[in-house]
């Protein structure tokens, strides 16, 4: 107890000597905002910021009903909560009753921050520490609100400034700028298409498990031999591997893939 005390005494003071140093233009608002966020609820105000950008990414709000869904939280505890953050200085979203809420751009820079947090630690997890990429999505969940910027710097680059994680989704950079990824949903593909992973949601330990276990893996090709008229089950060779896996419309629509000729 004593070590761990010592260890968060120290990011406090790394984190703090790296925003003194930096010329007040470079530490911008973030800053401001997170001195906001860093008290005993910092970590629910970053999940709802971070479900909000997930959830506006395909649609144009983010409901209060399917924010309540995303977090497992009543709706109106929800309601309360984005209510909060619309009326605080300065606001991290914008929200209407019965049309949802918007990130505002210091919101968006606070979600991205997060993210690119989360993201960097499940590499540093998988890479550096020997995790299985089905189990770093909790662990990175915890840390992500505790790191410093400073220590957030470090991990990049022992990492190499990576652009992705071990699932494939994009890391945020440093400057909280997003690089390229699949847009393309496996479910959406047809009888013969031919194809390669790319990235996979890592909101399901149980699925990354399997696909694991299947070497549906980005970098993974395949081919889809057969989609059930019933029930829209794909049907899927995987390259290398000697049988067929079968995958239904929840798990299809986490695997995003390049359609190859």
């Amino acid at each position: 107890m004593i070590f761990l005390f010592v260890k968060w005494e120290y990011f406090i003071k790394e984190s703090w000597d790296w925003i003194v140093d930096r010329p007040a233009s470079e530490t911008y608002n973030l800053v401001m905002a997170k001195s906001v966020i860093r008290e005993s609820r910092s970590q629910s105000i970053e999940d709802y910021l971070k479900a909000i950008y997930e959830l506006t990414l395909t649609e144009d709000r983010a409901s209060t009903n399917a924010l309540a869904e995303y977090l497992e939280i009543a709706p109106a505890s929800v309601t309360g909560m984005l209510q909060k953050l619309a009326e605080s200085a300065p606001p991290l979203l914008n929200y209407r009753k019965h049309r949802g809420a918007v990130l505002t751009t210091q919101g968006r820079k606070v979600a991205l921050e997060t993210i690119r947090h989360h993201r960097l630690l499940e590499l540093f997890l998988v890479q550096i520490l020997g995790y299985e990429w089905h189990e770093v999505h909790e662990e990175a969940d915890l840390l992500e609100h505790m790191i410093s910027e400073r220590f957030e710097e470090k991990i990049a680059e022992a990492l190499g400034d990576p652009e992705h994680d071990p699932h494939g989704d994009p890391i945020p950079r440093a400057d909280l700028t997003i690089p390229e990824s699949a847009q393309t949903l496996l479910s959406g593909l047809r009888v013969g298409d031919k194809g390669v992973v790319k990235r996979v949601r890592d909101t399901f330990p149980e699925l990354l498990e399997y696909l694991y276990e299947q070497g549906l893996v980005p970098g993974a090709e395949f081919l889809v031999s057969e989609i059930s008229e019933i029930d829209s089950n794909l049907h899927i060779d995987i390259s290398g591997n000697d049988h067929k896996i079968v995958l239904g419309p929840r798990a299809s629509n986490q695997v995003y893939v390049e359609i190859q000729d």
